[in-house]
């Protein structure tokens, strides 16, 4: 570990490399954990199927792949798709425990997790996939940093898709219910919205907002039916560090859990890569107990 340290002090450029990967890979976190945001900052729902929701968009991208159409290319369909998908799950199981206790909806969405894991490793097999997208690596420094042409067109991608989100909830009628029910339902109800609604469509945008995400990790990352889980942590991690209805904090928190992610795995290896971000999810909510404490000794 400390041969990896002082490699970073003596190798400037290798800092780049690290900084240039984190905060491309961070934009699609952004793109999952603002999805995540929504359905917990409107319905009030800690959707643990989220990771395995970005698993599912990936594996439109890999069947894309595998008939002879660029994955790329898939992303539209993944969207719809998992929107269609997302719409049916809210009517067939999350509407049953919107309403009821926060830890029912964890069970309920964990229970979904575990569906679309055996579903997925029926559907594909157990094996390690990826969506080849046939795009080449620029080198810059005489080689000494690299950038895959894929992980740029997804960071131009995620800043597209992050855009439309925002101009689509501050500008369409739709966009404004799920705000005015986010901050009070009952209210909301009172003024003619529809909330069950707002509740079905603010969940299938989120399942659609994670298929986009999931297409571009097969094109960078790996996929497999299993794999869902760090992705639900890295939301998790996001949005408990900035908090809920916080787009800027849900970015520069994405941003940072990437960047901190590939130090993390280039300092304790590859194999510790994801105990940097169950390390940081640990250290967010310690940090937020503290905050509470701190705020309950002021008003006492």
């Amino acid at each position: 570990m400390l041969d990896n340290i002082n490699l970073l002090v003596l190798a400037p450029l290798l800092n780049i490399q690290l900084l240039l990967d984190g905060l491309f890979i961070g934009a699609i976190f952004a793109l999952a954990a603002y999805g995540l945001a929504l359905v917990w900052g409107v319905m009030n729902v800690k959707n643990l199927a989220q990771g395995e929701f970005v698993i599912m968009g990936g594996y439109f991208a890999w069947y894309a792949g595998s008939i002879g159409i660029h994955p790329i290319l898939s992303m539209p369909v993944a969207i719809v798709g998992m929107f269609a998908f997302g719409w049916v799950t809210y009517r067939l199981i999350i509407s049953r425990v919107v309403d009821k206790d926060m830890f029912i909806s964890l069970l309920a969405t964990f229970g979904l997790a575990i569906v679309i894991q055996q579903g997925l490793n029926l559907a594909f097999g157990p094996e390690v996939q990826i969506a080849e997208s046939g795009f080449d690596t620029k080198e810059f420094f005489d080689g000494s940093v690299t950038v895959a042409t894929i992980k740029f067109i997804s960071f131009i991608i995620c800043i597209v898709l992050a855009v439309a989100v925002v101009l689509f909830m501050k500008k369409s009628r739709m966009g404004q219910a799920i705000r005015a029910t986010s901050q009070d339902a009952r209210a909301a109800k009172v003024m003619g919205i529809d909330t069950d609604r707002v509740y079905a469509f603010t969940y299938a945008l989120n399942c659609a907002i994670c298929g986009a995400a999931g297409v571009m990790i097969s094109m960078i990352w790996v996929i497999q039916p299993f794999y869902g889980v760090p992705h639900s942590i890295r939301s998790f991690v996001i949005v408990v560090a900035a908090g809920l209805g916080n787009l800027p904090g849900v970015v520069m928190a994405a941003l940072g859990l990437g960047v901190a992610e590939q130090y993390g795995g280039f300092v304790f290896g590859a194999e510790l890569q994801q105990v940097t971000v169950v390390g940081l999810l640990l250290a967010v909510l310690v940090w937020r107990q503290v905050q509470m404490r701190r705020n309950r000794q002021a008003v006492q």
